[in-house]
């Protein structure tokens, strides 16, 4: 599979969100990515694919893996993660926001004196922590340093580093990069932390002058010089340089790893005697005396270089804000120093006697031990030796002593012991280193007490995820790393799915309720209850509509049984039909009962009702309205009234017979049958 910019905004290995590409190499490709489960960015480094089925390449780049991840120090990059994924390898690894120190080299040339020393110290510390680790980085040089916008100094890409010496031959070729190689690593010779020490004074002389003290046109020409030309001092191609600073790069770039510095901390101590204008060592400015006064032996078979590096000009860009002045230093003087010597020679013979005389009854005398409890070891041993005690260092692990700093010391202060006993030295590791423990896959409550139990704080955060709630799904460190006693330890504690919204279903047909649920992804649980409102109708959920609830979770609703009892409809002054029809729809039995009326308003309108309307009963119950029917009052006569005129006279032929008088009577009280009543009642 090919590695290309195609990997940008896709998620990789299931976990990286890539976000944009840092750089590339002859190896891999970096990318700025964001841990999906961590909520993190980091740096993905992946390998090319024209590497990723070769064997070499592999093996370098789990070596990488391997040496950062177990080296945890505030100036080298942290390891996350590592793994093999679409066809490739890759490293998950800290993200610094800065630039590499050669970027800024080249952006803005050499840095001043004071910023090059602190580079140089970080660098060491990191140097220090690895080669105290066994691990030696073999690859130093400006392209694998990172530096932030604050200054802080972070050394990366441990592919070729090897644990313990090793050879430098790979496959037939020398591993490193030219312009930074130690002389035994030209030669393909065993290297060990003193080879790191080299390619730092190469690091430091390109800080300070902005160029490499050896180049060439091909690689070979530039290894050959590293194993014979005479490096040229820093302040010979800038004039600024402190002549101390001179001495320090000159003894880190000596051929012969016997002349370099023995360790970081030995570098270290004479950069830290620079930064407060004090001289270096006597054994460093011996060493560089005798470099640079040795004659140079160029091989024959190496064509000269062109005159340019010794008429590099001074370029001294106005890039770093100075915090301090360096004190300047003169010129040596020993040069001077000897001819006095010449001529004080002879003064010097007669005291001489007398020295060894003195020398001979201090010797006999017991000396005060010197108070070096919370001084640096590198400082306290040298003083103790100085007073002409033995120090004996022993490591121990303190909470509250910084690491390398004296805790103790045996005897206290200012006893008077003979010349040549012991003081032990109880020197700071810092505090205890502890293995995190794997607690993924464990309880919430399992892990807080394995941590714990560890040593270690935990930090439960909770994380939404497919995966059982309650459960740990990650950590952070990772298990396996080792990290200081009563550190935090992330750990991501799933919540469950993230919530969504809870569909309304209140008033809806339990099927078309459990449709709708189930169609989000909820479970249903169904509970019937007592309820006035239609039988199989939702009459509750939880959680409540409109809520959020995780996807898979269940929903419980209640459905009616259908109303027990009901409210019986007032249809009283409502017409016969309507009022029928209106009980029957509520679920009730009708029974008319028909009333005379005089009032023709009244006529086929129900007048009472029993029940009534608004009290409740049991669906089914019979409701008898009364409704009126009008009957037109008999008409009726008074005594004062006349008798109504008689009809007038009726002419006959005589033929006719006279019309008959007919008397009508009044109507009987009669019994009705209505044909839409329920029941017929007689009217009294």
């Amino acid at each position: 599979m090919a590695i290309s910019d195609t990997l940008i905004n896709t998620l990789f290995d299931g976990r990286y969100r890539i976000l944009r590409k840092l750089g590339a190499g002859g190896m891999a490709n970096v990318y700025l990515a964001e841990d999906q489960e961590l909520g993190r960015r980091v740096a993905i480094k992946i390998l090319n694919d024209r590497h990723a089925n070769d064997d070499s390449f592999i093996e370098r780049f789990r070596r990488e893996a391997k040496n950062a991840a177990g080296l945890s120090h505030p100036n080298i990059v942290s390891i996350y993660d590592r793994g093999e994924a679409e066809g490739t390898y890759y490293i998950a690894m800290e993200h610094l926001d800065g630039r590499t120190l050669k970027e800024l080299i080249v952006a803005r040339g050499p840095a001043p004196p004071h910023i090059a020393v602190d580079y140089a110290r970080q660098i060491l510390a990191a140097l220090r922590f690895a080669h105290r680790n066994g691990i030696v980085h073999r690859d130093i040089k400006p392209h694998n340093v990172l530096v932030d916008a604050e200054g802080r100094v972070k050394v990366t890409d441990f592919g070729i580093a090897r644990a313990g010496a090793s050879q430098m031959t790979e496959v037939g070729s020398i591993i490193g990069t030219a312009q930074y190689l130690s002389p035994e690593q030209a030669k393909g010779a065993p290297v060990d932390p003193r080879s790191d020490l080299y390619s730092l004074g190469v690091v430091l002389y390109e800080l300070l002058t902005g160029t490499v003290p050896f180049s060439g046109d091909s690689p070979v020409e530039i290894a050959m010089k590293h194993l014979s030309a005479k490096p040229e001092p820093p302040s010979e191609r800038r004039a600024d340089i402190p002549h101390e600073l001179d001495l320090v790069v000159v003894r880190a770039l000596a051929k012969e790893p016997e002349q370099r510095y023995g360790g970081a901390e030995e570098m270290d101590a004479d950069l830290a005697r620079i930064a407060r204008g004090a001289h270096v060592s006597r054994q460093t400015t011996d060493a560089a005396t005798a470099i640079i006064s040795s004659p140079a032996s160029m091989p024959t078979t190496i064509t000269r270089v062109a005159a340019e590096s010794a008429t590099v000009p001074t370029r001294q860009a106005p890039v770093y804000a100075y915090d301090q002045p360096i004190v300047r230093r003169q010129r040596p003087l020993w040069p001077w120093l000897l001819a006095l010597f010449l001529v004080a020679g002879a003064l010097a013979g007669g005291w001489y006697v007398y020295d060894q005389i003195q020398a001979e009854l201090a010797e006999s005398k017991p000396v005060a031990v010197p108070d070096v409890e919370g001084t640096r070891r590198i400082l306290a041993a040298p003083r103790i030796r100085a007073e002409g005690l033995e120090p004996r260092v022993t490591y121990q692990f303190s909470d509250t002593v910084q690491v390398g700093f004296v805790i103790d010391q045996q005897p206290d202060a200012g006893n008077r012991i003979d010349r040549g006993n012991i003081v032990s030295l109880f020197v700071s590791l810092g505090r205890e280193r502890i293995r995190v423990p794997d607690v993924r896959g464990r309880s919430v409550t399992d892990a807080v007490a394995a941590l714990t139990e560890a040593g270690l704080e935990a930090n439960p955060v909770e994380i939404n995820s497919e995966k059982p709630e309650d459960t740990v799904i990650a950590q952070e460190p990772r298990p396996g790393r080792k990290i200081p006693k009563g550190e935090t330890v992330r750990i991501n504690i799933s919540a469950g799915p993230k919530p969504i919204t809870v569909p309304a279903i209140e008033g809806q047909p339990f099927e078309t309720a459990s449709s709708i649920l189930q169609g989000e992804g909820f479970s249903v649980a169904r509970r019937d209850v007592n309820s006035d409102q239609p039988a199989g109708s939702v009459v509750e959920q939880a959680p409540a509509g409109n809520s959020t609830a995780p996807r898979g979770s269940t929903v419980r609703i209640s459905v009616s049984k259908g109303p027990q009892t009901a409210p019986v409809p007032d249809v009283t002054s409502v017409d016969r039909p309507a009022a029928v029809q209106t009980i029957e729809n509520s679920g009730f039995k009708v029974r008319v009962v028909r009333e005379d009326t005089d009032e023709e308003a009244f006529d086929d309108v129900v007048l009472t009702q029993s029940p009534e309307g608004g009290t409740r009963a049991k669906p089914g119950t019979r409701v008898t309205v009364r409704v009126g029917r009008f009957v037109a009052p008999p008409p009726t006569t008074t005594e004062e009234e006349e008798p109504p005129p008689p009809p007038p006279p009726t002419t006959t032929t005589g033929d006719e017979p006279p019309p008959p008088t007919t008397t009508v009577p009044p109507p009987p009280p009669t019994v009705t049958t209505d044909p839409t009543l329920t029941e017929t009642v007689p009217i009294p």
